[in-house]
């Protein structure tokens, strides 16, 4: 079985130590201005979504709020009017979470030294405290000296919210957190994650381009970070999946992500629907009852059931820029038998790559054919369709990806008459980047790509 590479610490022994704590997240305002003494790269370029370590605070122990260092699950941190929580006040998730107050500081005494792509921190107030703001700073040489990355944090709510940081730098880096205001007034602090950067060799453009990675096959529309150039056709990288973001449909262009031995595990479905809050400000941002009335299911880009290993990965599908407008048995029988039978081929060992999407206008759901829902702000599109790259279990995957792998694509009408049969609308790549304008290989060798563009699936593994 080959399990998705992690980074190798100074502290390697501490940091292989594994989370059992996860949470639902609940996404907080976009932290994306990046602190500009860094050249900070975009996912046009190179992005990583491999997890480095997620630190749950869950191990060790601090009741003062006195400086001094404490072993948690990740490695060693200095808490300076800082201290591990554990009372029914402290916002958390599990048992501890760290509590700061004044301007305490949360800082790493060790080192990621294969860089990041983004650090994302769940936050909540501690018991009854009014707001406080805080920063998350980045060092490149071992904590002698830091500098902010993105924007400053405020803290309002006791409930707990995740604050993402876009870092993309390279090389060897350590974190803290200072709180920077709100006085005696306390904050918790909990789920402190890094993920890795990669600075990529795919000639697909953009996304992570390792093993295991969501988006090895290239970038289908050429998305880019640009709030300004790119509002509908905006790189966003959920860590668990990645998505070309269109801001005018409310939706997902297309979503790509990795299914192995690794994504699956006994997690039941969260079921968390929820407005993703961490779109480009002044986005809108369509809310889990967004769809109520409108004759179409939420249906999901990246399925619950691919993300099954811990709860902030179930968690994660449930946002709603992760859903389409799909008619009922179109979701609940069509899409959701294949789907079904794709991690029927990862559980009898293989590892697939996804890409889907949806093109045209107009759906026909359990009330009636639609152009757009939600007063406008979430398209229905005409068709969605699916790409699902096979590959037996093994290790570097790109280059096992052959003339002769198995690639099955499928096309559907977005429609509630849908056969629940999928094998039924089996077609080729070609057809659909004719459909939609995408390049759906693009990573794979030119020559290797125009033959499984034109390959029909037999929809029975024999082809």
């Amino acid at each position: 079985m080959k399990l998705k590479k992690l980074l190798i610490y100074s502290l390697s022994a501490v940091m292989l130590a594994s989370c059992t704590k996860e949470v639902a997240d609940q996404v907080s305002p976009d932290q994306s201005a990046a602190s500009p003494k860094f050249s900070i790269g975009s996912l046009s370029t190179s992005f990583a979504s491999t997890q480095t370590f997620d630190e749950t605070f869950e191990t060790g122990s601090k009741t003062a709020y006195a400086t001094g260092s404490v072993t948690c699950v990740a490695g060693s941190w200095t808490m300076n009017d800082a201290l591990i929580g554990t009372s029914t006040s402290d916002a958390k998730v599990g048992s501890q979470s760290v509590r700061i107050r004044n301007v305490g500081v949360l800082s790493m005494n060790f080192d990621v030294t294969t860089g990041s792509s983004t650090v994302t921190v769940k936050h909540g107030l501690y018991g009854t405290d009014g707001s406080s703001t805080w920063n998350l700073l980045v060092s490149t040489n071992g904590g002698s000296s830091y500098t902010q990355v993105g924007s400053t944090v405020t803290t309002s709510s006791t409930t707990l919210a995740t604050a993402t940081f876009t870092v993309n730098l390279q090389g060897t880096l350590r974190f803290e957190i200072v709180k920077a205001s709100g006085g005696t007034n306390r904050i918790n602090i909990d789920e402190f994650i890094v993920n890795s950067y990669d600075s990529g060799s795919g000639s697909g453009g953009g996304g992570t381009t390792g093993d295991n990675s969501n988006m090895l096959l290239g970038n289908p529309s050429g998305a880019t970070t640009s709030v300004t150039t790119s509002y509908n056709n905006y790189l966003y990288d959920h860590t668990y999946y990645i998505d070309s973001y269109n801001r005018d449909k409310g939706e997902p262009n297309w979503t790509s992500w990795y299914v192995g031995p690794t994504s699956l595990g006994s997690t039941a479905r969260q079921d968390d629907f929820r407005a993703d809050t961490a779109l480009p400000s002044g986005w809108y941002e369509v809310g889990a009852s967004s769809y109520s009335g409108s004759g179409f299911d939420r249906g999901h880009n990246c399925p619950s059931a691919d993300r099954t290993l811990t709860v902030a990965a179930n968690s994660s599908t449930f946002l709603m820029d992760n859903m389409i407008p799909q008619a009922p048995n179109n979701n609940q029988q069509t899409w959701a038998n294949f789907e079904n039978y794709t991690r029927s081929l990862v559980t009898a060992g293989n590892e697939v790559y996804v890409i889907m999407g949806t093109y045209g206008s107009g759906g026909t759901g359990s009330a009636g054919t639609f152009t757009t829902i939600n007063s406008g702000h979430v398209a229905v599109p005409a068709h969605i369709w699916k790409v699902v790259v096979v590959i037996p279990n093994g290790n570097n995957d790109l280059s096992r990806i052959t003339s002769t792998t198995r690639v099955i694509s499928i096309d559907t009408p977005n429609i509630n008459t849908i056969n629940s049969d999928w094998t039924q609308y089996i077609t080729t790549v070609a057809s659909i980047e004719a459909a939609t304008g995408y390049t759906l290989l693009g990573a794979v060798p030119s020559s290797i790509r125009t033959v499984l563009e034109n390959e029909r699936d037999s929809g029975t593994g024999t082809l």
